[in-house]
């Protein structure tokens, strides 16, 4: 074996031994809401939306790389680095402010679960508890490494998205000039395609990826030695959860769009309508990745609730950790669980306002978060070598800046 060979194998085996939470964290940014923000952009703009793929993939690489950086350089978890250099005030007010944001979006989770499989004839009285009770004992009951290998199997099955994407037979060309041309802008004049930019945008940079994906990188033990194949399994997530994003938008577009179907309440709709437009098996395949996608976001999002809440108040969390050494993590966790499942099955709450809450908070609590990370990443006591550079700095705050814009239109339009 020669050298080269030598070195390319010791760096796939570094890739392997890391791989996992950044490609995890973006996936599951692909939710029960995002399927539904993105089928919904395609229904109701065509090919008209897929321009902000781009900037989007850009500003999501640049806050999961710094959120992995500070991860592997600091060994702590956000919500540990902001109580330590900003108070246990600043973080509690986060902390209130991501647990009602998750637990709106668990909720939503629940819901996706059981719309997606009412297509194949299975009640919510039954699909809601027994996919509750599997996340938990998935989670409760196995260590770190187990549960990470599932969330990567499930990571590959979003691959069904960019299959029912080529089955709907879209145009190749039209939907490629609509994503590298910028668009019209008298389209900004519409204050409801104002607003679909601005659900894209929130919907693929969320609060709870930050404090989940540092959270795994300190649990999986990954130093600033293995930090290059780290940055790698990040940026790469970034690519993937993206371009099954734009398939799903192109899904959608072709068939929805062209048809007149212009409105989804959800994304199980969206699987629906796709049945008599590109066939059965491109119909099941959306059905199949929205159950992924949910049951996947329902394990995620409570997870990454604990460790934020968790490292905030400074007590024992982790995966690897018995429930008896973790108490209050797994507490909460079950907590979350129970509490969003037990919504679905209340009869006649008004999910789509709970879920509509959820990304208020969402939008208010991001920005200070961003800010936090940035101030934290450029303190060179802290980081040493690894703060930003200038160009990098640049690039981040200006994604700050962007997000703040859009979450103020967002309040604006939304109200």
């Amino acid at each position: 074996m020669t050298t080269k060979m030598k070195m390319w194998r010791m760096r796939l085996m570094v890739f392997l031994a890391v791989v996992g939470p950044g490609i995890i964290t973006a996936n599951v940014d692909n939710d029960a809401g995002g399927i539904w923000t993105y089928s919904q952009a395609g229904a109701k703009y065509g090919y008209g939306l897929l321009w902000v793929m781009l900037p989007t993939t850009l500003a999501l690489i640049v806050v999961q790389e710094m959120s992995s950086r500070m991860g592997a350089v600091t060994g702590k978890g956000l919500s540990d680095l902001i109580r330590e250099e900003f108070g246990f005030r600043v973080t509690f007010l986060l902390m209130v402010g991501l647990v009602i944001t998750n637990f709106g979006n668990v909720v939503a989770e629940f819901a996706g679960i059981a719309a997606s499989l009412a297509l194949f004839g299975i009640p919510v009285w039954a699909s809601v508890p027994v996919c509750a009770a599997l996340v938990w004992v998935m989670v409760v009951k196995g260590s770190y490494q187990s549960v990470e290998k599932v969330f990567l199997f499930a990571s590959v099955i979003y691959l069904s998205y960019i299959v029912a994407g080529v089955m709907a037979q879209p145009d190749w060309q039209a939907a490629t000039t609509a994503t590298l041309v910028p668009p019209d802008l008298n389209l900004f004049r519409d204050s409801g395609y104002v607003y679909m930019v601005v659900a894209l945008i929130g919907t693929t940079i969320a609060p709870w990826m930050q404090f989940y994906l540092q959270a795994t990188i300190v649990e999986k033990g990954i130093s600033a030695k293995e930090y290059g194949a780290t940055r790698f399994d990040v940026v790469l997530g970034c690519f993937l959860t993206d371009i099954v994003a734009w398939f799903i938008v192109v899904a959608c577009a072709a068939t929805l769009f062209v048809h007149g179907v212009h409105d989804l309440k959800d994304g199980a709709q969206a699987a629906y309508a796709l049945r008599p437009l590109a066939g059965r098996f491109a119909s099941t395949l959306f059905a199949v990745g929205l159950f992924n996608a949910s049951l996947f976001a329902a394990s995620i999002l409570p997870i990454s609730t604990a460790y934020a809440v968790c490292e905030g108040l400074g007590v024992e969390s982790g995966l690897d950790k018995k429930f008896s050494e973790a108490p209050f993590f797994y507490w909460l966790y079950t907590g979350l669980i129970v509490a969003g499942a037990g919504v679905i099955l209340w009869p006649k709450l008004p999910l789509v306002k709970i879920t509509i809450l959820s990304q208020v908070v969402n939008g208010v609590v991001l920005p200070p978060v961003l800010i936090a990370m940035l101030l934290l990443i450029n303190k060179r006591e802290l980081m040493g070598r690894f703060t930003n550079g200038r160009f990098f700095n640049v690039v981040a705050w200006a994604t700050t800046a962007i997000v703040i814009m859009l979450t103020v239109l967002m309040l604006f339009f939304g109200g």
